[in-house]
């Protein structure tokens, strides 16, 4: 029998990059499917091109850099990259914006720090605040729920709505969204900010239309069935062990702590925790973006206090700041912290005891 010696690591990995991204991808299926039959027919095009443009910008990069091309692209690292870009983006965006944050995502904070593995941020969350910096109002433009309209955008009208910025009757974004039912508000954390900055309580605000099948499966105002399909999606990772727990639960546990603290101070102004949760990009981002590995902080102990210092950002800019949803720069922001949270949570060497102070040696 040959015996071979080869150095550490032992451990044979069961899955290589490409089966983890497929992995993620898969996850999140379900959920973009429910996406497309609660907010229509966008989510398909904005896909399409953003998964089009990730994969020619990261090949033309990889050309003029001299790097084999059809392996990079086989990892679908830029494919979910895409796809979690496709999925933050209002369904109408107009094309060329979504090219931009997708071009932003691929060859600025991913393959300008040298490609996968390298990238200290989240490339995805990178190409969100490019187009959300640059064009506020445009990214602020998200239809009501299908059933909430009095007339859905059918395929064509939507394609037409994306390619050209009007539909085939000639209404552009502002003009539908003007006679959907009277629904004017972006989303429920668009219509709480709102109204609490009209100078309503948080109970009144959640009196306005948009808020009147938040729960129901026939109403179809589908943003917290949309959250619950990501958590579904995120628990199938877990169980699969695609992911790591810690970063989950520290954000999930943070986003529920602290402005439940803040709610019962004065639950006249602050939100509720759940419904911090079940709004917005929390369950999302807890599951499918903050858990990424290349930018996530890669201790046990760091892990826990990158996913918990995500979720308290994301109440404080949700509640103080300017912009109703705030997981993309929460993110961003911890990404800048990890390799100072990785220093001082890094375990320590097997038998190697703790550095003794001066006073100590005494």
């Amino acid at each position: 029998m040959k015996l071979y010696l080869s150095s550490s690591p032992h451990q044979r990995v069961k899955r290589d990059t490409s089966q983890v991204m497929r992995l993620v991808i898969y996850a999140m299926l379900p959920a973009m499917i429910l996406q497309i039959v609660l907010f229509g027919w966008g989510l398909v095009f904005q896909a399409g091109i953003a998964v089009l443009t990730a994969v020619l910008t990261e090949g033309g990069i990889l050309l003029l850099r001299q790097k084999r091309v059809e392996r990079s692209l086989a990892d679908f690292s830029a494919v979910l990259t895409a796809l979690l870009l496709a999925v933050s983006l209002p369904p109408t965006l107009p094309w060329w914006m979504t090219v931009i944050g997708t071009f932003s995502a691929i060859a600025i904070a991913k393959q300008l720090y040298g490609g996968l593995g390298f990238n200290m941020f989240n490339p995805a969350m990178i190409g969100y605040v490019v187009l959300l910096i640059s064009f506020p109002v445009a990214m602020t433009m998200w239809l009501p729920p299908v059933a909430m309209m009095a007339d859905p955008l059918t395929f064509s009208d939507t394609a037409r709505l994306i390619f050209t910025g009007y539909t085939s009757a000639g209404f552009d974004i502002t003009q539908i969204r003007s006679v959907s039912d009277g629904v004017t508000m972006a989303t429920p954390l668009d219509a709480v900010k709102t109204g609490l900055a009209e100078g309503r309580t948080y109970s009144e605000a959640l009196t306005q239309d948009i808020f009147t099948g938040a729960f129901a499966s026939s109403a179809g105002a589908g943003w917290a069935w949309l959250s619950l399909a990501y958590l579904a999606g995120g628990l199938g990772l877990l169980a699969l062990r695609v992911i790591n727990w810690h970063i989950p639960v520290a954000m999930i546990a943070s986003v529920a702590l602290v402005p439940g603290l803040l709610h019962i101070s004065d639950m006249d102004y602050y939100a509720s925790p759940l419904f911090h949760l079940v709004n917005g990009s929390v369950l999302i981002g807890a599951f499918f973006i903050a858990t990424d590995p290349v930018s996530a902080s890669t201790t046990n102990r760091g892990r826990l206090i990158f996913g918990a210092a995500i979720g308290f950002w994301i109440v404080i800019i949700r509640t103080f700041g300017g912009y109703p949803d705030a997981v993309a720069f929460a993110v961003i922001i911890m990404n800048m912290a990890v390799p100072l949270i990785d220093y001082y949570t890094r375990p320590r060497t097997y038998g190697h005891g703790r550095k003794k102070s001066q006073a100590q040696k005494r």
